[in-house]
């Protein structure tokens, strides 16, 4: 944790440096506010990291001598099967679409998050995989 939290936290500091520079080179205001805010997220991400990787101490991925048998095995369920992911990008992709085009594409698409968000949820309660 602590490696990417440092690439982070010098993404940080390049990002505003970089910011500084194009002010003055350019004096445009709409991209200096785009990497200034690219800058403050990388030092929130590289701050969190690294606060995190003091109360969790050394993982596997900070030595590097380390095997890739070290490492925990248990990563978590996900599940091999399912759809709902696909059509949580698909109605997000309508949901934008409205922004583009009308407002109700909008609501449509919010509809659609919020089916396929639920979909998601409870796919292992219901139906063929229900415990």
């Amino acid at each position: 944790m602590k490696v990417g939290g440092l690439l982070f936290a010098f993404g940080s500091v390049f990002f505003l440096l970089i910011t500084a520079i194009y002010w003055f080179m350019t004096g445009e205001v709409v991209g200096t506010t785009a990497l200034a805010l690219t800058g403050g997220l990388a030092f929130l991400v590289g701050f969190y990291v690294l606060f995190t990787s003091k109360r969790v101490g050394d993982l596997p991925e900070d030595n590097s001598t380390a095997l890739i048998s070290d490492a925990d095995t248990n990563y978590g369920f996900f599940s091999p099967h399912s759809w709902w992911p696909f059509m949580i990008g698909l109605s997000t992709f309508v949901f934008v679409l409205g922004f583009v085009f009308a407002s109700w594409l909008a609501a449509l698409g919010i509809m659609f998050i919020l089916f396929a968000t639920f979909g998601l949820l409870f796919e292992y309660f219901r139906g063929e995989f229900a415990d």
